[in-house]
């Protein structure tokens, strides 16, 4: 792949959808290089929500097909940044 790919995916209600998220991501866990997630914690609580960083590679398809599986969980929101290489 000629240039970087970084999922952005908001997840709602993490309860409810972070198995079908965590499967997707053991699933294409080949094309995963980086993963960062964010929640909110504190004052012995955990956030409903959170956001996950993902920074792709390998096949660009497989990669899409990634965004799209995400994206079609209900309560999961996906944004993509692209940087290409001069």
């Amino acid at each position: 792949m000629d240039k970087h790919i970084i999922l952005g995916v908001h997840i709602h209600n993490r309860g409810e959808n972070a198995v079908r998220v965590q499967q997707l991501l053991t699933e294409y866990g080949c094309h995963i290089k980086t993963r960062l997630g964010l929640h909110e914690v504190g004052d012995g609580k955990c956030a409903n929500g959170g956001v996950l960083l993902l920074e792709l590679v390998g096949d660009e398809a497989r990669c899409g097909e990634l965004e799209t599986k995400l994206g079609a969980i209900g309560g999961v929101d996906v944004q993509k940044m692209e940087f290409g290489h001069d």
